[in-house]
């Protein structure tokens, strides 16, 4: 945490500019700032923080019943531990326009670079599951209107979210999507797309960036890097990957002790203790105080 270099504005320019650069840029989600901190070493593009995996860290559904304040303490705790740009998923803006415009405010204050406010009713629910509903188009527009407005750093990007694909047809999405951009949008994010078509047909009708969501176990198939990139798309998350990933690995875990009574067989699957210290820089750490780091680490003994 204390070795980042770059204040949150100019993250939010290396954005802006990495945007206009014709590359596809991949944002895997971070569920908590360590994490971030990987996809930082592993040298992705940035970081997107995912409302649905603030709400699961809370062990709560996504149904939009976490708060903003949870919210913008998450993505503050993450893009602090990190030089890449993050963007962070604020729902429905947590109100209509004026709380949208003040949640965009904080979320700017918290030294994120970019968020996306979607078209849902409150309660929402995830994007890739049935029985969506959407606000008037006009409800959304002043959403957007007020998001932007409130911005004070014209580098923060504002991304808006439309789930009518599967409420209203393809059509009639799209068109929410060019109102979006008149009314500020900075960027598109068009969920639940149904196949490759549809993603060609947006990139064809909207003329700003456009983000992809590459969620697993969803309504769209998990496009590749290169299939993206001949789509015409500025960007992809990757949103509940690691959490997933990061589950299904403590279960196994914690089946292995319940059924061996110890961990022994499954330190190969573990991060070892060096490798997590080495991302916790302990070392760096050292020059405050040559007492931190003054130790060896080794391997688990054998028996």
């Amino acid at each position: 945490m204390l070795f980042t270099k770059k204040h949150a504005a100019e993250k939010r320019a290396d954005f802006r500019a990495k945007l206009n650069s014709g590359k596809l840029l991949q944002f895997p989600g971070a569920f908590n700032p360590l994490c971030a901190q990987l996809i930082e070493r592993k040298g992705f593009d940035g970081v997107y923080i995912s409302g649905a995996v603030m709400s699961a860290d809370l062990c709560l559904p996504d149904i939009g019943i976490s708060t903003m304040t949870e919210f913008a303490e998450r993505g503050h705790q993450i893009a602090r531990v990190t030089d890449l740009p993050t963007i962070i998923d604020i729902d429905t803006g947590f109100g209509e326009p004026m709380a949208a415009a003040r949640t965009v405010r904080t979320m700017e204050e918290m030294g994120l670079s970019a968020c996306h406010i979607e078209d849902q009713v409150m309660p929402k629910r995830c994007g890739h599951l049935d029985g969506k509903e959407v606000v008037e188009a006009d409800l959304m527009v002043q959403r957007v209107k007020a998001a932007a407005e409130a911005k004070r750093d014209p580098n923060f990007i504002l991304i808006a979210r439309s789930d009518a694909r599967a409420v209203e047809g393809l059509d009639k999405a799209i068109d929410r999507m060019k109102a979006y951009v008149d009314a500020g949008a900075d960027m598109i994010f068009p969920e639940a797309m149904a196949n490759e078509k549809e993603f060609e047909a947006v990139r064809k009708a909207i003329k700003v960036p456009i983000l992809a969501n590459m969620t697993e176990f969803g309504k769209s198939r998990l496009l590749n890097r290169r299939e993206l990139e001949n789509l015409g798309f500025n960007l992809v998350i990757y949103p509940v990957t690691t959490l997933r990933l990061a589950m299904f690995g403590a279960e196994k875990g914690l089946d292995a002790i319940l059924k061996d009574g110890d961990q022994t067989g499954v330190l190969d699957i573990m991060q070892h203790r060096r490798d997590l210290y080495d991302l916790l820089r302990y070392h760096d750490y050292n020059q405050f105080d040559q007492s931190i780091y003054n130790f060896q680490v080794t391997d688990t003994p054998k028996a």
